[in-house]
């Protein structure tokens, strides 16, 4: 029985992920970057994680949630979305030797199918959530 691929570049999985340390636990509170009203989410899922017992799951920089909204437009607030993580405080390594970390842990609102709700992205994107949502890409002002 032949191996199923999962390369579908459009919805942001790829065949070889880097290795990235997931320091993002659940429950914690990050910036909405895009310009979708929404100012602070809470992570309450995240995509594509296969379980352990007692670990709690974590994300890293360009991994697909689910958030609610606790800061913003009444509208938003209270109902399950999906978002993708473009920031995260905590240093890491890349492969060719630097170290990169941002100011702030941040994500942008998407739809299910990949799209931003939002329209701009407010600040820097990872490299490493560019290449995996080409969307975000498209949209971001400055990746690094």
């Amino acid at each position: 029985m032949a191996k199923r691929s999962r390369a579908v570049a459009a919805v942001g999985v790829l065949e070889r992920r880097p290795n990235l340390p997931r320091t993002v636990v659940l429950g914690s509170l990050v910036n909405c970057a895009d310009n979708s009203g929404a100012q602070v989410l809470k992570i309450v899922q995240v995509h594509g994680l296969t379980a352990r017992l007692r670990r709690v799951p974590a994300a890293c920089v360009g991994d697909m949630l689910s958030v609610t909204v606790k800061k913003g437009p009444i509208d938003l607030r209270k109902k399950p979305m999906h978002a993708v993580l473009i920031r995260q405080r905590k240093p890491y390594r890349r492969r060719d030797g630097t170290w990169i970390s941002f100011e702030d842990t941040a994500a942008v609102i998407i739809t299910p199918e990949g799209d931003l709700k939002g329209t701009e992205i407010k600040g820097p994107v990872a490299r490493e959530a560019a290449e995996r949502w080409p969307r975000i890409a498209n949209a971001a002002t400055m990746i690094i």
